[in-house]
C-alpha cells in the first residue's frame, strides 16, 4: 500500500507551516502569508501528480485527475487547510493530505477512474479571521452573498475584499460559481473526529450521518467609559456585568435544552486595566441536535441582551444537515464495519449538501476527543486506516 509513506511525507512537510513556537498550535488564517504558503503547498502537490489545478470564484483550489464537464461531473474529495486561533494540526489538513495519499494509492494499484476525481482545498473554512465559517464553500454555493463577504473585516479593520486583493484574488470576481459546482457529482470529506465517539466504540474510522444545526451571533453591549478608581459602583454603566450574566445564562439555557453554547470571543473597548469599558462586543456559538431548542437558547439570550440595552445579531445559521442517503448507503457498502456517527461540528460537506450536492463524511478517531486545540490528535496508524478507508470509498464511487 502506498498510503503510509505518501501520507507521512506530506504530513511532515505540512507540519511546520503556521505553527506557533510558543503554543504549538496553528494560526493558519485566510488570505495571509501563511495561507499563501499553504496554497502553494497544495498547488505543488497537484503539480507533482500531474493534476489540473483549477481555482473557483471564491479562491478554493481544485486539483483534478481527469477533466470534469457538465456531462461528466466528477467525484470530489478533500477538506481545508486553515485553522482556528492556536488550533490543532488535524482539523482540515488530515482530509487534504489523506486525499492526495488516496490518489497515490489508487495509482500504485493501477486504478483507472471511470469519472474524474478532484481534490479540493476549501478556503476560510474556520472563519477565524472574518467571522463566517465555511466562507469558501458558502460563497460558491450562494449561501454567502458576495457583497456581504467583501465587506467583512478582521480585528485590524482589514476587509475581506482588501485581503483577497492583496493575495492576488480579484474580489470583484468573487461569488456563486455554478460552473464549479457542475463539475461535482458528489463529495466525500474525511475529517478527524471532534469528539470521543470512536474512542468509546474502539474503532478507527466512522461514516458521518448528519451535522447538527448551528450558528453564530454577534452581541453588542453598550456602557459608559469612566475611571476605575473614582467612579462609585452605583454610578457605573459597566457592560462587562451584562457580558458575565450572558455567559452564565448561555450555559444554563444550553443545559436545559440539550444543546451547547459558547462565548469564546470578546472585544472590549477601550480595554484598559483602569478604565470602565464603554463597549463590549461578544460572539455566541450555539448548536445542538434539535434546531428549535438551539434557537430557544438564543431567544433567551436575545431577551437578556435587550434588557441590558444591547443587540444580538445573527451572523450565520445552518439547519441540520443529513447527508445524502443514497451516497451514504454506497459508502457504508464499501465500509460495512464502520460505525455511523453524527457531529456537532460544521463542515464544507454540509454546505455542499445543503446546496443539493450529494455529500458524505468519514471520521478518523481522535483519542482525546479534544479539537480546536494544540492537543488535537490522531494516531498515525489511525490516519493510515483513514487513508485506506478513503481509498476504498473512492475506488467504489469512481471505479
Amino acid at each position: 500500500m502506498a498510503d503510509q509513506p505518501s501520507f507521512d511525507r506530506m504530513w511532515d512537510e505540512l507540519g511546520p507551516v503556521g505553527r506557533s513556537a510558543a503554543t504549538g498550535g496553528y494560526r493558519r488564517f485566510a488570505w495571509t502569508r501563511t495561507d499563501h504558503d499553504l496554497r502553494e503547498w497544495f498547488a505543488g502537490q497537484a503539480a507533482a501528480r500531474g493534476l489540473s489545478l483549477v481555482p473557483d470564484r471564491a479562491g478554493n483550489q481544485w486539483a483534478w485527475w481527469g477533466e470534469p464537464s457538465s456531462g461528466r461531473p466528477g467525484l470530489a474529495i478533500g477538506s481545508h487547510l486553515d485553522s482556528v486561533p492556536d488550533g490543532g494540526a488535524f482539523d482540515g489538513p488530515l482530509g487534504v493530505v489523506s486525499s492526495f495519499a488516496a490518489v497515490d494509492d489508487l495509482r500504485q494499484q493501477g486504478f483507472q477512474p471511470r469519472r474524474p476525481i478532484g481534490i479540493v482545498n476549501f478556503g476560510d473554512e474556520e472563519g477565524a479571521r472574518f467571522g463566517i465559517a465555511c466562507a469558501g464553500s458558502r460563497l460558491i454555493t450562494g449561501a454567502l452573498a458576495a457583497d456581504r463577504a467583501r465587506a467583512l473585516s478582521d480585528a485590524d479593520g482589514t476587509s475581506m475584499a482588501a485581503a483577497m486583493r492583496a493575495s492576488g484574488l480579484d474580489p470583484d470576481s468573487v461569488g456563486a460559481d455554478r460552473e464549479a459546482l457542475d463539475r461535482i457529482d458528489c463529495f466525500v470529506e474525511l475529517h478527524v473526529e471532534q469528539g470521543r465517539g470512536l474512542v468509546e466504540l474502539g474503532r478507527p474510522v466512522a461514516v458521518g450521518s448528519q451535522i447538527w444545526p448551528h450558528g453564530r451571533w454577534r452581541i453588542e453591549l453598550p456602557g459608559e467609559a469612566n475611571h476605575a478608581g473614582t467612579t462609585r459602583l452605583a454610578d457605573r454603566r459597566d457592560p462587562m456585568l451584562a457580558y458575565a450574566r450572558l455567559i452564565l445564562a448561555a450555559r444554563e439555557a444550553a443545559e436545559r435544552r440539550d444543546s451547547v453554547a459558547t462565548m469564546g470571543k470578546v472585544t472590549v473597548f477601550p480595554n484598559g486595566v483602569n478604565a470602565i469599558p464603554s463597549q463590549v462586543t461578544a460572539w455566541l456559538d450555539a448548536r445542538g441536535p434539535d434546531a428549535e431548542q438551539v434557537l430557544a437558547v438564543v431567544a433567551e439570550l436575545h431577551a437578556l441582551t435587550g434588557e441590558a440595552g444591547g443587540s444580538l445579531l445573527q451572523e450565520s445559521w445552518t439547519e441540520a444537515t443529513a447527508f445524502d442517503p443514497g451516497l451514504a448507503d454506497r459508502v457504508r457498502a464499501v465500509l460495512p464495519d464502520a460505525p455511523v456517527l453524527s457531529t456537532g461540528a460544521g463542515h464544507d460537506a454540509g454546505i455542499l449538501a445543503n446546496a443539493g450536492i450529494p455529500s458524505a463524511m468519514l471520521f478518523v478517531r481522535n483519542p482525546s476527543g479534544v479539537s480546536h486545540s494544540p492537543a488535537e490528535h490522531a494516531e498515525r496508524s489511525d490516519c493510515h486506516a483513514g487513508v485506506r478507508a478513503l481509498t476504498s470509498v473512492v475506488a467504489g464511487l469512481a471505479g
